[in-house]
């Protein structure tokens, strides 16, 4: 086929966004934190990216504990001036003039994000700030008022990956072995055993594998999706990836599944790219391929069994959990069960339990089948006792879906999956 794609990102992109980096690692026997107050002053104005690649290259050789440490200081040193704020805010209620304006918005925003943006200067800043973020990540865990900091990180990001700067590219057997190498490592849903199993994902006509990439981290796929081109909506993960099965004549495929998603980049965590790359894809499918009937998803049910466990001293359904934990259910509750669970079980803010049911939701997708049995390795079995779920992209429905999820946390779900929450379950044994 001629899919429309990108060669590769390295030479189209080192032209435009390439910057020397011969001022990085600048000696300069300042403690870090002078250094970070250096770079918010007149003299980062001037000497900034040498400036800037100091920071980032002293950042590098903290400890756990220095680095602790470097993010308390950002929190402090650089966070808003509550009162210089509360003073122009009063005063911008009687002045509304673009002066008073200004003075306002730049107090409202804290030194952190100006610190940032100048942070990100050198060649390689943008994938050490996503570095760094990691290591914020990690240490929130244990200082929770750092969240301050996480909060600029995460606004800044996301302005710096939206989706006018994502490049889509097509990953493919051709694709270089070290994005290659990459895509083994990242895979998050069904592990990617060997090269014979990889080539079995990427170089037959009917699989795909798609990447979002940006400017500034070229050879650093952020999330990818991998599809196959099937005849049937697929109700098993180990017939889909079969190392015996024979390709599909790309003019006879019907569907089009998504059935492994990963996102790359932990420092990237909360940056949503699913929803555009999965719509984006089944557009480029959809004219590539314009017999294809629908777009659906092949995916696991991960917090399945947790929520079976707290459901066994139920007096309607507890002995069918149960029987579900420990394996001696018959498919079709399992299948029941997985129903109620998609579709019924919710948060206190109202959305599903399922972490993967609110972003294909979100996404405009709906519940369309559950299938038992579709996922029996270690992982399918731990997480939700073999099932799995078909989510169904209707690319006339997906934006009314979305908004109806969105708003007011409708859970769309066809008549298959409908039919099985509400199927009757068996009764508790009698004891003897």
């Amino acid at each position: 086929m001629n899919m429309p794609r990108n060669r590769f990102l390295g030479d189209m992109l080192t032209t435009l966004f390439d910057r020397s980096g011969n001022m990085r690692g600048a000696v300069d026997k300042r403690d870090i934190f002078a250094l970070c107050h250096a770079l918010l002053s007149p003299e980062g104005t001037v000497s900034g990216y040498a400036l800037a690649a100091t920071v980032l290259n002293r950042y590098k050789s903290l400890s756990s504990d220095e680095k602790t440490a470097f993010f308390t200081f950002l929190n402090e040193e650089f966070d808003i001036d509550a009162d210089a704020l509360t003073a122009l805010s009063q005063g911008y209620a009687a002045d509304t003039s673009p002066a008073t304006f200004e003075a306002l918005s730049q107090a409202a925003e804290p030194k952190r994000q100006e610190f940032l943006r100048r942070l990100n200067q050198p060649a390689g800043a943008t994938a050490d700030i996503v570095a760094m973020r990691v290591d914020l990540l990690n240490i929130l865990k244990e200082n929770p008022e750092l969240a301050r900091t996480n909060y600029d990180f995460t606004h800044l990001l996301r302005s710096w990956f939206n989706r006018g700067f994502l490049v889509l590219t097509a990953i493919d057997w051709d694709t270089p072995a070290a994005i290659l190498d990459k895509i083994v490592a990242y895979e998050a849903v069904h592990q990617i055993n060997d090269w014979d199993d990889l080539r079995r994902r990427l170089k037959p006509a009917d699989r795909h594998c798609f990447a979002f990439f940006h400017p500034a981290m070229p050879n650093e796929p952020l999330i990818f999706v991998e599809v196959a081109l099937t005849k049937a909506i697929p109700n098993s993960i180990s017939d889909l990836l079969s190392d015996s099965r024979a390709p599909l004549d790309t003019e006879d495929a019907r569907f089009a599944v998504f059935y492994s998603i990963s996102n790359c980049q932990k420092g990237l965590a909360g940056i949503s790219f699913g929803n555009v790359l999965i719509k984006q894809v089944a557009a480029e499918l959809a004219l590539a391929f314009p017999r294809l009937e629908k777009f659906v998803t092949l995916s696991p049910i991960p917090g399945l069994n947790r929520w079976l466990a707290t459901q066994t001293e139920d007096a309607n359904h507890g002995h069918v959990a149960s029987a579900i934990l420990d394996q001696s259910a018959e498919p079709q509750d399992v299948r029941a069960m997985a129903a109620r669970y998609l579709i019924n079980a919710k948060r206190d803010d109202g959305m599903p339990v399922d972490p993967v049911t609110r972003f294909h939701l979100t996404n405009g997708a709906e519940v369309y089948d559950i299938h038992a049995q579709a996922d029996m390795t270690d992982n399918g079995l731990n997480q939700s006792s073999g099932a799995m779920v078909n989510y169904l992209y209707d690319l006339s429905q997906t934006q009314r879906r979305h908004e109806d999820f969105v708003l007011s946390s409708i859970v769309a779900a066809a008549k298959p999956a409908q039919v099985l929450s509400t199927s009757v379950l068996p009764n508790k044994p009698t004891p003897h």
